[in-house]
């Protein structure tokens, strides 16, 4: 454990992405200071994800893992046959720890940092100084070092959701309910959808959620949806364990490859159209520990050779193809939404599943995009339309990467 102020890397944060990236730093026989609000604690948000998607030593972390996964667009489920996990956090923190020592914590915030001719100088809130070779905001959606980028304003994912006892199974025994759009509550001009998960005997999670919308609706709102939906469907909870409440902007810009590195929220990692993160950052974490300790060793520069890991080029184009697909979704109509995942998973599962992948390049995503447009109804396509033509450059960028031909794969 270092004792001085100066570390290797100073990483800002103590969320799992900074964690996450933290451990892998240590693996790679750095230094490593954590500067985050409070001390290591569990984390506090409910973290799903899809079982395949995670590292192997983050699938031992699971608390539960269901097979059956389904959503409803309508009055029949549409098995999605994809295994989904639920994280036990404290679990995953001990992981985390375990795998790459623990590092140097300091309860504190970030001021500031200045860029110094041997690294990096950074200032707390309450007057103190460290220095690194290497400094990684890691903070979340609002970043301790340069403010994010949202085009248009930020586009928010809001949800209300409670642990609770119920009499009655308020969602599929034995599932997770990964989308569900009906409404025995009434229609109402903000779509929302039940993200439900049977954590065992009569303990459900349920969770009322916006997916994306500008301006978002209210912890109140959605908390009153939800209320009203278990009631109209006549299983209302008899005893709530407890409450969450999540607000994150999905249209974060990648930051441009230039000052310090950043990671996970901060460095616009939010999949602009599921709202996942933790595991592509679990994922993600060793090639980007491995780029910035091989440029230390070398003396060059690690904040270069992070952002090229994290974000290369192709990426960065795949990113834009998304962000269109935000504009996309906020530009459908009210109701449009269950049409929308109606269609989008009646397609093969192995093209709805690259299309939340965040590793998958722009020309496969371009050509999902293609597919759905041909499929969908006038109420949808109209709306896509229009987000297409108010970005003429992305939609020809994301036009020609559809347009050029997949590699061909040789015979072995």
């Amino acid at each position: 454990m270092p004792t001085s102020l100066h570390t290797d890397a100073l990483v800002i944060g103590g969320g799992p992405a900074a964690l996450a990236l933290s451990a892998e730093l240590g693996r790679q026989d750095l230094t490593v200071r954590v500067v985050a609000p409070h001390p290591p604690r569990a984390f506090p948000a409910t973290y799903g994800a899809w079982w395949a998607d995670l590292p192997p030593w983050a699938q031992a972390c699971a608390a539960q893992v269901w097979s059956d996964v389904r959503v409803y667009t309508g009055p029949q489920p549409t098995p999605l046959l994809r295994p989904y996990a639920l994280l036990d956090n404290a679990a995953l923190l001990r992981a985390m720890q375990a795998r790459g020592g623990a590092p140097l914590w300091t309860a504190g915030q970030v001021r500031a940092a200045e860029q110094t001719p041997t690294g990096w100088r950074v200032a707390g809130q309450s007057g103190e100084t460290w220095t690194a070779r290497v400094v990684i905001d890691a903070s979340g959606h609002q970043p301790a070092l340069r403010p994010a980028q949202h085009p248009g304003g930020a586009a928010l994912q809001t949800a209300y959701g409670v642990t609770a006892r119920f009499d009655r199974p308020p969602s599929a025994p034995g599932a997770v309910v990964w989308m569900d759009y009906r409404t025995p509550h009434g229609q109402h001009p903000e779509p929302t959808f039940l993200y439900a998960m049977h954590l065992g005997g009569d303990r459900y999670f349920v969770e009322e959620t916006s997916l994306v919308a500008r301006p978002a609706p209210t912890r109140a709102w959605l908390r009153s949806r939800l209320h009203a939906r278990l009631a109209a469907q006549g299983t209302p909870a008899r005893e709530v364990l407890a409450e969450e409440w999540v607000a994150f902007p999905m249209n974060a810009a990648v930051p441009p490859p230039a000052g310090p590195l950043a990671y996970g929220a901060a460095a616009g990692m939010v999949h602009p159209i599921s709202g996942f993160q933790v595991a592509g950052a679990l994922r993600d974490a060793p090639g980007v520990a491995a780029a910035v300790a091989g440029t230390l060793r070398a003396g060059t520069d690690p904040a270069a050779a992070g952002w090229a890991a994290l974000w290369p080029p192709e990426r960065r184009a795949a990113r834009s193809t998304h962000l269109l697909g935000v504009q996309a979704l906020l530009n459908l109509p009210p109701g449009a939404l269950p049409t929308f995942f109606g269609t989008f998973f009646a397609l093969p599962p192995a093209q709805w599943q690259a299309f939340l992948d965040p590793h998958t390049p722009a020309g496969p995503l371009a050509r999902t995009m293609l597919r759905l447009f041909a499929q969908f109804p006038n109420l949808v396509r109209l709306p896509l339309a229009r987000a297409a033509l108010a970005h003429p450059a992305t939609s020809l960028e994301s036009l020609a990467a559809a347009l050029k031909p997949e590699p061909s794969v040789t015979p072995a």
